[in-house]
């Protein structure tokens, strides 16, 4: 790669696309490239002014703002390193995020964060906000220097720093994962490269930016290839806004989880538009789509459905299927590895052949160096000279690899391993199933027994003896939930997120109370 920062790679496409549209806000304003390199650059000195300084740590937390992003693409320029954090996080969290990120300060809207701001004045932790009030203004840091520091003279490096995200935390304490320029630079052109993203296309962006998946894939890709975004007007997604700020903005693909792609088919079958934009492509990623819920989208938007396969450590993407020019997209596969080598290995750490299951492992120049100040976790993530994902799976003789679950969330039946994603898939088949998710639970006889919730499609009258039903005749006997829970929501993580270990604490606890709570999303 000839450009190995991120932020080279950035002022390449202004470069080249000086008058192009880089990123609307949808209602408000438009931004070109040229524009957006240009207020980058001066809140990048502002930062200097302020004190900021190279390996510095600077936490974000905005909405899905143009404030954000060009603060964030600031703090990367002055090779500090950005942490944005979810604005929901209680004062608690916020003071854990802020001190394991080791942050000397924190950026917020005009508005500000009360919890953030407390979690970061007990840290002794300085506060600036960001305000962009017209297009042709610069952007206004609350900080008493009025004066600019100068950047000429910084130049990123490969090796900088540039982002720290925490994992999700599924297991146990959340893990710090630092990316470098490297890392996102080569991320940004896997991702551009396999979805052929060109300064004609255009998406909206559905998921928060705080997580990689929205800022990685939906931004930062789309700003690489010279190509547009659309933030919604109110800072996050809406159904009822969604196809009309893509029609607008002429999207050409949008990516999402499959929670948000379920709230859009639920409403196109619901209150569908008059008529919907051509696109490319759609893309899935961050959790598995049923097949029945791929072929419900194609059908609906009349696009290809691409699933893809990503996490935290390797900057995002790690396998998607190919657009339809490129190859087939397999339902139920994640499709092959983009810019990075991935191997299935045993606990010896042996290369399985095609068809064996085993762990799925990566290694490439998107993939983090390892975890900060985390020697145990180092040291069994990137045994055998490889990342280790702490997913199952295997790769067909076509090279596409298919998952079978987390190692940790596999349901072991009395000594029968049983994938909780292949269960979900059949459950999602029931013409009646609009959400489900099965889990493992504690069993005096078998060690583990299979649980599921399910959320009924709007306007149907489902019941367990039916999923029940439905579950013996499409299941292996040992594969058949004991316990069905009907319910109207799922507990969720803020990127949209089912995490099964949430859900199976969950609903158990239930069993003797009559009416099921209901959860927010």
């Amino acid at each position: 790669m000839e450009n190995k920062t991120l932020t080279g790679l950035l002022k390449e496409a202004a470069g080249k696309y000086p008058q192009r549209r880089a990123i609307s806000v949808s209602g408000e304003f438009d931004l070109t490239h040229a524009r957006l390199d240009e207020l980058i650059e001066h809140a990048a000195s502002r930062l200097v002014a302020a004190g900021v300084k190279p390996g510095d740590v600077v936490a974000l937390t905005f909405p899905n703002t143009i404030e954000f992003i060009i603060m964030f693409l600031a703090v990367i320029r002055v090779r500090a390193t950005a942490v944005p954090l979810n604005a929901a996080y209680t004062s608690e969290e916020f003071e854990f995020y802020l001190s394991d990120s080791e942050s000397k300060l924190l950026l917020t809207s005009k508005q500000g964060n009360e919890a953030a701001q407390a979690a970061a004045s007990s840290l002794k932790i300085p506060h600036v906000t960001a305000t962009l009030p017209q297009a042709n203004s610069e952007i206004a840091l609350s900080t008493t220097q009025s004066d600019s520091g100068s950047v000429s003279e910084i130049i990123n490096q490969p090796s900088d720093i540039s982002l720290f995200l925490h994992t999700s935390g599924t297991t146990s304490r959340p893990k710090g994962v630092p990316l470098s320029q490297l890392n996102l630079a080569s991320s940004v052109q896997n991702i551009k490269s396999v979805y052929k993203l060109t300064e004609s296309d255009s998406t909206v962006i559905v998921l928060p930016l705080f997580h990689v998946h929205g800022l990685i894939a939906g931004l930062l890709s789309s700003l690489v290839a010279g190509a547009a975004v659309t933030l919604p007007s109110a800072g996050r997604f809406s159904a009822s806004t969604f196809w009309s700020d893509m029609k607008k903005y002429n999207a050409t693909w949008y990516t999402a989880v499959p929670t948000i792609h379920q709230i859009i088919l639920d409403r196109h079958s619901v209150k569908p538009e008059a008529d919907y934009p051509k696109l490319r492509f759609i893309r899935s990623c961050s959790a598995s789509l049923a097949p029945v819920i791929l072929e419900r989208l194609e059908e609906a938007f009349g696009a290809p459905v691409l699933e893809a396969y990503a996490m935290t450590e390797a900057t995002h993407l790690m396998c998607s299927n190919p657009l339809p020019e490129n190859g087939l997209h397999i339902p139920g596969s994640v499709g092959k590895a983009v810019g990075q080598e991935m191997a299935i290995l045993n606990e010896k750490g042996v290369e399985q052949e095609a068809g064996a299951n085993g762990e799925v492992c990566i290694r490439g120049p998107n993939v983090t160096k390892g975890y900060k100040n985390n020697p145990e976790a180092n040291k069994t993530g990137f045994e055998f000279g490889w990342f280790h994902t702490g997913d199952i799976g295997y790769l067909d003789s076509n090279g596409y690899l298919h998952l079978v679950g987390r190692i940790k969330e596999l349901i072991n039946r009395g000594g029968e391993k049983i994938s909780p994603i292949e269960v979900d898939s059949v459950l999602l088949s029931h013409p009646h199933v609009a959400q489900a998710v099965c889990f493992g639970v504690p069993d005096d006889k078998y060690g583990e027994e299979i649980n599921c919730a399910v959320i009924p499609q709007e306007g149907t009258d489902l019941d367990e003896a039916e999923v029940l039903r439905y579950c013996k005749k499409n299941l292996a006997a040992f594969k058949v939930p004991k316990k069905v829970f009907i319910t109207d929501s799922v507990p969720k993580t803020a990127t949209g997120k089912i995490q099964r270990r949430i859900v199976a604490e969950h609903f158990p606890s239930q069993i003797s109370t009559a009416n099921m709570p209901k959860f927010g999303a």
